[in-house]
């Protein structure tokens, strides 16, 4: 008899009810063992089940729910026919939420990851990404080079011999020839691209010039332009100090003659109050500016004394006061009151001296009246300089509101009846409390000795300097010396009108490029005002306080940091340079290379100073140097830090020329100057910059440049055409910078010939 069906799960799958499943009575036997072998089969099959799907556990309490119970009683199959959307469903399921598990992992990662990235790594990935801005600026620069055409890429020129000591920013003929005159011609006027585009040969009989001390009081006759009788004829107190012997001339600063310099310096000393020129320092004094130096005999006696004197001169074409004192070995620039301040920040110098230096202290009232119109069309032209339509109706109403000033300022002038404009430039650049020395003929004590005239110029400027709140301390022979108040109420208590008024906060511009002269008085709001005596003594004074630095936005331990780099970086370049100097030496293997003498260079020039760093780490390392700190107008302005430090500095537009005469320096250095300039829009090339370096540089004189490495490969392709030796040096602190060391050669140009040859 039949059976009844028996449903089972086997193997995973399931039995059908067809014909094949039923057995007969005479197999009781094997049926009754295929049982048990199905019942194996069964909890094998489940166990199988197990393995394929780990996660069933996770529906195990609704299991039964989803399935239910057939007819007969039994579970009904979960993986049957009827079930398989059931299943579909959970597999869709838990899909979807290992899906979501997964992605919630990741951006837990990837934001553990991103906000554990270092400073440093961040900073790598900010130089990387400025390499790649400076490599694309200097491809485009050397793009631009490069499209001028082949010529571009040959040697520069010699320049004829009319142009041994051209200055660029200062041709009087040029001048002359553009209307300038009544002493203007001597002035600087510096156009678009004022610069020389070929190389400066030194004179026919040019020497090295030699190394300091002696070369302080020898100088080679030929390195100069200058004539036999300019050197003989008598002029100011240090003129007179000279002697010509063949061919070298020889200075006697120490003379013990009346009139020397040693006797001068005393004289004044005593005067301000003190025993001799060496108290100076206690003083007060470090940094003094010297108007129509001279030869620099008085800086040159006062540098024994830790006195820092840069000597300020006009324009010479020949017998140059400033070229004469910068072969001594001492700073030195040429400037000028004419009709423009100085390229210096207010309050900066502790002594302004002038002996017989030809500046008319009681300027007419004619031209201060055409400095104001000087200043007006300077207005004009710079507003005019880069004028767009849209700025057309906004310029005109500034010019109408400028010229009804400008009538203003004359009228009252006029009416007002006041002299000294130089003497305000003076005060400006002067320091609360510091003295102004003036050796003149107009000011001997005995005033019978002068005429009517000189009588009323030494009261014209005795009167102006009590008006703007100086002292006068004393007066002996033909010098007098007077104070510069240290309190700012002086100013408020004066009478009305009885002196210039103090500039308003928009026009008392901290450090003006060339800004017309002004007749009001600068630097009283400046937060430097500090008097001399309250500032700490030199070399104390290099080391600012935390309240100084405040006022740029630094604190000490960022000068700190710098003056433990420059000392590190001058160490290593004194180092590079051993073998740079005495390869051509002969010497036997093994033998290790000398070190330079501590007086190879003199005059250093720091194109980019910023803190004034790598002047201070010379200083330390002893080196017989003085550094003339340039502060680029492309830049930050850290002049008032540098000459707070008690060092000597400039502010400079470095594509002008600088005010100097060729051959200048023996060292020219600068560090991150290549990108300062390629971040600007420039209005001058690479080839431009390199050219004034080259005339500013003396024969066998070094260039110390420190950029990235874009910058320096795009600098080191025009050193050939320069003529220069040139190396490249890898900084291992920093894989992203180098060093560019080159070294000037010494052409000569033959006397009576046009021919060039290389000195030996």
């Amino acid at each position: 008899m039949p059976r009844p069906l028996h449903r089972g799960v086997s193997g995973g799958g399931r039995l059908s009810g067809n014909s094949h499943d039923f057995w007969d009575d005479t197999q009781m036997k094997d049926r009754v063992e295929k049982e048990d072998v199905d019942r194996s089969r069964s909890s094998s099959g489940h166990t199988y089940l197990s393995i394929r799907f780990p996660f069933r556990f996770l529906f195990s309490d609704n299991s039964a729910y989803k399935h239910g119970a057939s007819e007969n009683g039994f579970l009904s199959d979960p993986f049957s026919p009827g079930t398989s959307r059931s299943r579909h469903k959970l597999a869709l399921l838990f899909l979807k939420l290992s899906l979501v598990a997964i992605l919630v992992l990741a951006l837990t990662g990837s934001f553990w990851w991103t906000i554990s990235i270092t400073t440093s790594s961040r900073g790598h990935i900010y130089r990387g990404y400025r390499r790649l801005q400076e490599q694309l600026v200097s491809d485009l620069w050397d793009i631009g080079e490069l499209s001028l055409g082949t010529s571009r890429l040959k040697e520069m020129e010699f320049c004829s011999q009319e142009c041994d000591n051209c200055i660029p920013c200062f041709n009087v003929s040029e001048n002359l020839a553009l209307g300038y005159s009544g002493g203007k011609e001597y002035d600087r006027h510096c156009g678009q691209m004022s610069s020389q585009s070929c190389l400066a040969l030194p004179p026919a009989n040019y020497k090295i010039p030699l190394r300091w001390p002696t070369g302080r009081d020898v100088i080679w006759f030929a390195n100069v332009k200058m004539t036999a009788q300019e050197v003989l004829s008598s002029g100011s107190l240090t003129k007179r100090m000279m002697m010509l012997d063949e061919e070298q001339i020889s200075f006697r600063s120490a003379s013990l003659t009346l009139d020397g310099i040693e006797d001068y310096t005393h004289q004044i000393a005593e005067m301000i109050g003190l025993r001799n020129e060496s108290n100076f320092i206690q003083a007060g004094v470090r940094t003094i500016l010297d108007i129509g130096c001279g030869f620099g005999s008085f800086g040159a006696h006062l540098f024994s004394k830790q006195i820092l004197t840069m000597c300020i001169a006009n324009y010479e074409a020949s017998g140059s006061q400033v070229q004469v004192t910068l072969e001594r070995g001492l700073p030195a620039m040429i400037g000028s009151f004419t009709s423009k301040q100085l390229p210096y920040s207010s309050l900066s110098f502790d002594m302004i001296h002038c002996s017989r230096c030809a500046v008319d202290w009681d300027q007419k009232e004619a031209t201060k009246i055409s400095s104001l119109k000087y200043s007006f069309l300077w207005f004009i032209s710079e507003a005019t300089k880069d004028l767009y339509p849209s700025r057309v109706h906004a310029l005109s109403l500034s010019i109408v509101y400028h010229k009804n000033k400008l009538a203003h300022c004359i009228f009252s002038h006029r009416n007002q009846n006041r002299n000294g404009i130089f003497l305000i430039e003076v005060d400006r650049v002067l320091r609360p409390g510091g003295y102004f020395v003036w050796t003149s003929p107009l000011t001997n004590a005995q005033g019978f000795l002068r005429n009517k005239a000189a009588q009323k110029k030494w009261d014209t400027v005795r009167m102006f300097a009590k008006d703007i709140c100086w002292d006068l301390l004393s007066q002996q022979d033909e010098t007098v010396v007077w104070r510069k108040t240290s309190k700012k109420k002086c100013y408020t208590a004066r009478r009305p009108g009885s002196g210039p008024s103090i500039c308003s906060k928009g026009h008392d511009v901290e450090s003006p490029y060339y800004h017309p002269l002004q007749a009001c008085l600068g630097g009283t709001q400046s937060r430097r005002w500090i008097p001399i005596e309250e500032r700490p003594t030199w070399p104390s004074s290099a080391k600012l306080k935390s309240k100084e630095l405040a006022i740029y936005g630094l604190h000490p331990e960022d000068l700190d940091e710098d003056t433990l780099n420059w000392n590190s970086a001058v160490r290593n370049f004194w180092s590079l340079l051993s073998p740079l100097i005495f390869s051509d030496h002969p010497k036997r293997p093994g033998d290790e290379d000398p070190s330079p003498p501590y007086n190879m260079v003199r005059n250093v020039l720091d194109m980019n100073s910023r803190f004034g760093g790598f002047n201070s780490a010379l200083l330390e390392a002893g080196k017989s140097v003085w550094v003339m700190n340039v502060v680029p107008t492309s830049g930050p302005n850290y002049l008032p830090l540098i000459l707070d430090r008690g060092f000597v500095g400039v502010l400079h537009d470095w594509c002008e020329a600088f005010p100097t005469y060729p051959r200048t320096y023996d060292m020219v250095h600068a560090e991150g100057l290549l990108s300062l300039e390629a971040a600007q829009q420039r209005r001058c090339s690479l080839l431009d910059l390199f050219s004034e370096i080259d005339r500013l540089l003396r024969p066998e004189g070094w260039v110390i440049l420190r950029d990235t490495v874009a910058h320096i490969e795009s600098a080191r392709t025009l050193t050939a055409r320069l003529k220069w030796d040139a190396r490249v040096v890898e900084i291992e602190s920093n894989s992203d910078e180098r060093l560019l060391i080159c070294q000037k050669p010494f052409f000569k140009r033959q006397a009576n010939s046009s021919r060039m040859r290389e000195g030996m």
